[in-house]
C-alpha cells in the first residue's frame, strides 16, 4: 500500500501485519512502526500522513541508527582516526545525526501474512560514520507478541548501535504516568548535564531509578526517566485500569528508559508523557567509553541482536 511520496519522488510503502489479536502497520520511511493493536486498541504513538512524519515526528516508532542515542561532542576515535558527526542534540550527536537512519526509505526485502523485512545501505561516510553499513530489521507478529530482529554488516570498520524508538501507551491515550513499571536491572547509567554517561555504572537501590520492584512512573522524580538500565532480565510494563501488561526481553545489554517527558504537545500531536519508550540497545556514547560493551563492527561480522514485546492481561484475547 502507498503511503505517501517524498519531495524526492521517493515511495513511501505501508505494510500490513496480522496474527490473532495482534494488527500492525509499518512504514518503508524511518522502518516506522506506526500503530500495533492489541484486541483492537492501538498501544504506539503514530502519526496520519508522511507529511507528519517528516514534520512533527521525535523518533515515534522509528528504527534509529546507525547509532541510537548520544555520542558525546559529536565524535569518536575508532582505530586511531577521529570521525565527527553532526551535532543535533548540542553539543552532542543523537540518533544517527540530522539525516539518520529514521528518515531514510527503506527497502522492504521480504513479507508474509506476519513479518515484514526492511533494508538499508548507509554509504561510507553517511552522516560522518565510516564504511558502508548494511542494516534490516524484521517485524514478526506471533500471536501475543511482536519480536524485532536486527541485522547489520560492514565494508569497514564502524561502529552500530540498532533500536526502535516506539512510545508505547497501553491504555490506548492519556498519559503513562499510572503505567507500572519493572525494569530487572540492579545499575543504571549516570548522566551529566548533556545526558552523556558519566562512565560509572551505578546501583539503583535506594534511589529514583529503582525498578527492580514495580512503580508507576510518575510516583517518583514527577516522571522524569531519560536514562539507560544495565540489564540482568526483562521490562513489565503494567496498565493498572486494564490489566494490560507488555514484557519486554531482548539480547541487548540494556534498556534506555524514557518516559516522554520532553513531548510538548504543539510541535507534536502528543503531550508529556503521553507514550514511554524502552529502547533496548548498547549503551550511549561507547565508542568513548571502551570499558562499555563494544559497538565496533568490523568487516566479515555479522552483528545480530532481537527483542521482543510479549502481551497479556485481561484485556487480553489470544
Amino acid at each position: 500500500m502507498i503511503f505517501g511520496t517524498l519531495p524526492s519522488g521517493e515511495t513511501v510503502e505501508r505494510v500490513e501485519l496480522a496474527s490473532g489479536p495482534l494488527r500492525a502497520s509499518v512504514l518503508s520511511y524511518g522502518a516506522v512502526l506506526q500503530s500495533l493493536e492489541v484486541s483492537g486498541v492501538d498501544v504506539v504513538l503514530g502519526l496520519p500522513t508522511l507529511d507528519d512524519y517528516l514534520t512533527r515526528s521525535r523518533y515515534f516508532g522509528a528504527v534509529v541508527g546507525r547509532y541510537g542515542n548520544r555520542i558525546a561532542g559529536g565524535r569518536f576515535t575508532l582505530d586511531g582516526v577521529e570521525y565527527r558527526l553532526p551535532v543535533n542534540n548540542a553539543p552532542n550527536s543523537l540518533h544517527g545525526g540530522v539525516q539518520g537512519f529514521d528518515k531514510k526509505v527503506w527497502t522492504i526485502t521480504g513479507r508474509t501474512a506476519d513479518s515484514v523485512t526492511l533494508t538499508l545501505v548507509s554509504p561510507d561516510g553517511d552522516q560522518g560514520y565510516p564504511g558502508t553499513l548494511t542494516a534490516s530489521v524484521t517485524y514478526t507478529l506471533t500471536g501475543d507478541a511482536i519480536r524485532l530482529d536486527y541485522a547489520a554488516e560492514t565494508d569497514a570498520p564502524t561502529v552500530v548501535n540498532l533500536t526502535n524508538h516506539s512510545y508505547f501507551n497501553l491504555a490506548g491515550g492519556g498519559d503513562v504516568l499510572s503505567h507500572v513499571v519493572e525494569i530487572a536491572a540492579e545499575r543504571y547509567l549516570p548522566v551529566d548535564d548533556g545526558k552523556i554517561p558519566t562512565g560509572e555504572a551505578a546501583p539503583v537501590k535506594g534511589t529514583p531509578f529503582d525498578f527492580t520492584s514495580p512503580h508507576a512512573v510518575g510516583a517518583r522524580a514527577g516522571g522524569a526517566y531519560d536514562h539507560c538500565y544495565v540489564l540482568d532480565g526483562g521490562v513489565r510494563v503494567t496498565e493498572p485500569g486494564s490489566g494490560l501488561v507488555m514484557e519486554v526481553t531482548t539480547t541487548e545489554p540494556g534498556v534506555q528508559f524514557y518516559a516522554g517527558g520532553m513531548l510538548d504537545g504543539e510541535a507534536t500531536p502528543y503531550g508529556p508523557h503521553a507514550g514511554l519508550c524502552l529502547e533496548t540497545q548498547h549503551f550511549p556514547d561507547s565508542p568513548n567509553q571502551p570499558h562499555f560493551p563494544s559497538t565496533v563492527l568490523r568487516p566479515g561480522e555479522r552483528r545480530t541482536s532481537s527483542t521482543t514485546y510479549r502481551f497479556t492481561g485481561h484485556r487480553f484475547t489470544g
